[in-house]
């Protein structure tokens, strides 16, 4: 075997002392940090990658995995050698091994200790973790990872429930024209943090799930997310059917007949897999409608082990089950005939011991209505007895358009609650930003960055280091944008001219406003474009120049939505608009992370009250960017008048087009007036003094109050605790 020499730490240096290290045991752990995704939120773990091989790192959509599968022992030894990393390899081995261990000190096991034995079970369609691990398509997704992040960072019991696609998503390509095109790629699990889960006997795990056509197999994968164990399910497994075997290829792909068995698999293959593993949860957190099935195969363990009747189960397990909806578009929400129903759950209503009408009247809101289709969202709110929306506003309009499941009920009693979402904060924020809040928040914000009072001390922030950090970060993001825009110009076969353009396309000094997310027609990416001329004489200002960075994908079933993203992307054709406005393909949490951390402005203008929350802004305010939106969303509850723009007066036309015209308008007054000023008035040393107040009042204000480690404390404080049998709520009981 090997060796290296390895120096001791500075501090002993004056004393020779030198530790002998095989180049197998430092590569062991590298690959320790590498299969637990732990290393994604800490910048400094993140580095230590990145410096054994800074291109490929970035050839690999930054995959330890690749990276040190392509390399070996020696190879890495070599280069710790070069790059002096051996203290770093352990103290980032250490810090692991510790955080993994130590969890008798953690907010969870101060204020959480009833959930120890009886974990929650959290379900979701989508986790978006790390953009090596594609198996999120958005929102959701992200939402979904953050939860977990924080769950594990706060120490609170939780297992997570998911599926694994092994083409994801999409990958999105834009042809000569400026359509999108989808392109689906294998991920090998070779490459992934992923193994076997195995039951309480140490046997790889593959659970049954009936149909009257058959079964449906499913094997279970084991991911590390800090302290969370993510479960996955799996159903290319043979014994299925070739149809089925592709059954969890993609994310949100197929007809309604993939949609529900995907939801099956999830929701009652999730069940069945805890149970192989011998986990008993305490608690069933339902992400949105996709798992509602699972609390009907509890109810049927339930009846089977502890002799129950179907009304005594369905209360038990409903008291245990908290349920979060995120979509205030009715056509949002899962529907399924009569038919598919049966045909998917038809075995399991028999072991329930309910018929046909019974079971689809948990999914209606009319039970006696034969012709309603089965929703799950209904079926989730009528099996859980804590539910909420995602934000305040989406509360109210969440109880309106649930309001006929309770019509006994006033509309403000109607028993769904809110706790608005938030983003987890260490893998948000940039690495200058954790040294800049280091130097002034004081020691221990890293444990504290869910309580406003920690925040406070940015307002002794030197306002030209505040200001000289955010400049450096936009030049990291521009420097992105160039090496993207540059590639997809190349991709195109594009003229030499039109490629070596797009390597200094944008400006450092000019106002950069970013908008990111799905091109759903009610989010109106091109709503800055309401009027075209005058826009355009906004970005061609030589005194005051503006600038665009678009990004986002449409469902692949949207046209309408790819014709919003192919309206943006020729901008670049158009003179006035080429080199100052730019669309960034294969939108991901790569691409989300460069562009939150590095533009001034976060532009967000959906059609109210249509965002249920969004969280891509409260990313923007951890790293200094000002949100400009409409009134929706997290954003009715948090603009304060000097924390940012709004657009609008939190109000809407009922006609789509007048409403969509004064957004309009308004956009433009809002920057004209308000936005392009303050950002261009200096002074004496060249500093937009207001402007940073007001990023300093962003900060202040909001980095608490949106955070992911608030929002799972709340989980936890209004729903996990009661749902557990441990205290009383404030958040809606039925």
């Amino acid at each position: 075997m090997s060796q290296i020499q390895v120096p001791a730490p500075a501090a002993s240096i004056s004393r020779p002392n030198w530790t002998e290290l095989t180049a197998q045991d430092l590569y062991d752990k590298l690959l320790a940090l590498a299969r637990n995704l732990w290393w994604s939120w800490h910048p400094e773990v993140v580095n230590l990658f990145r410096d054994l091989d800074p291109v490929r790192w970035r050839q690999i959509d930054h995959n330890p995995i690749v990276l040190l599968a392509e390399m070996t022992p020696e190879q890495v030894a070599e280069r710790a050698s070069e790059m002096v990393l051996y203290t770093r390899i352990n103290q980032a081995h250490r810090r692991l091994k510790d955080y993994l261990n130590n969890t008798r000190t953690s907010w969870g096991a101060r204020e959480a200790g009833v959930l120890g034995a009886r974990p929650v079970a959290y379900f979701s369609a989508e986790f978006g973790i790390h953009e090596s691990v594609p198996i999120y398509s958005g929102g959701l997704g992200v939402l979904s990872g953050d939860h977990i992040k924080s769950a594990s960072g706060l120490g609170v019991p939780l297992v997570a429930i998911g599926l694994y696609y092994d083409q994801g998503y999409f990958k999105q390509r834009l042809n000569d024209e400026g359509w999108q095109v989808e392109e689906y790629l294998d991920t090998k699990v070779e490459n992934l943090p992923i193994e076997p889960a195995r039951d309480t006997q140490g046997r790889p795990i593959t659970v049954e799930i009936e149909t009257l056509h058959g079964r449906l197999l499913a094997k279970v994968w084991l991911m590390h997310v800090g302290r969370v164990h993510l479960y996955l399910l799996d159903c290319d497994v043979e014994g299925n059917s070739p149809e089925d075997r592709e059954l969890t290829s993609r994310l949100y792909g197929g007809d309604s007949r993939t949609r529900i068995r995907q939801e099956l698999v999830l929701g009652v293959g999730g069940v069945k897999a805890l149970r192989a593993l011998g986990v008993k949860p305490g608690v069933y957190h339902l992400n949105e409608g996709h798992s509602a099935f699972a609390p009907l195969e509890v109810m049927r363990q339930r009846m089977q082990e502890d002799g129950l009747a179907f009304d005594d189960a369905l209360r038990e397990v409903a008291s245990q089950t908290v349920f979060t909806t995120h979509t205030p578009v009715p056509a949002g929400h899962d529907r399924f005939d009569g038919g598919l129903v049966e045909e998917h759950l038809g075995p399991l209503r028999q072991k329930l011991g309910i018929s046909f009408e019974q079971l689809m009247g948990l999914g209606r809101v009319d039970p006696q209505n034969e012709h309603e289709a089965f929703c799950m969202t209904v079926i989730g709110l009528k099996l859980s007895r804590r539910a909420n929306a995602v934000s305040s506003l989406h509360g109210h309009v969440s109880r309106r358009m649930w309001a006929n499941l309770w019509p006994w009920r006033v509309e403000e009693e109607i028993p769904i609650g809110h706790i608005t979402n938030g983003v987890h904060i260490p893998t948000w924020l940039a690495y200058p930003m954790v040294q800049l809040y280091d130097k002034y928040l004081g020691p221990e914000w890293h444990d504290r960055m869910g309580e406003p009072e920690v925040w406070q001390a940015i307002y002794g922030v030197d306002p030209g280091e505040l200001w000289e950090t955010h400049n450096a970060l936009k030049s990291r993001l521009l420097e992105f944008v160039r090496r993207r825009v540059s590639r997809q110009s190349r991709r195109r076969n594009e003229d030499p001219a039109v490629i070596e353009a797009a390597r200094t396309i944008l400006d450092p000094n000019a106002l950069t406003i970013g908008f990111a997310r799905r091109f759903a027609t009610y989010k109106r990416a091109d709503l800055f474009l309401r009027n075209f001329d005058r826009m355009a004489q906004m970005i061609d200002d030589a005194n005051r120049p503006v600038q665009f960075i678009f990004a986002g994908k449409a469902h692949p079933a949207d046209e309408p939505g790819k014709r919003l993203i192919q309206r943006v992307a020729n901008l670049r054709h158009d003179p006035r608009f080429a080199g100052r406005v730019v669309f960034i393909e294969d939108y991901d949490i790569n691409v989300a992370r460069h562009m939150v951390q590095g533009v001034d402005v976060w532009l967000n203008n959906p059609r109210r009250p249509l965002e249920a929350s969004g969280t891509s802004g409260q990313k923007a305010v951890l790293n200094g960017g000002l949100n400009c939106s409409v009134l929706d969303g997290w954003w009715a509850e948090a603009f304060n008048g000097m924390n940012g723009f709004s657009i609008g007066n939190g109000t809407s036309h009922a006609n789509e087009d007048i409403n969509d015209s004064r957004d309009g308008d308004d956009l433009l007054r809002v920057l004209q007036e308000e936005v392009i000023p303050l950002f261009y008035k200096r002074d004496a040393d060249g500093l937009p003094r207001e402007w940073i107040q007001r990023m300093t009042n962003s900060i202040a204000t909001l980095a608490a109050r949106f955070s992911a480690h608030r929002m799972v404390i709340d989980y936890v404080q209004k729903g996990y605790l009661v749902a557990a049998g441990g205290l009383s709520s404030d958040m809606s009981v039925r």
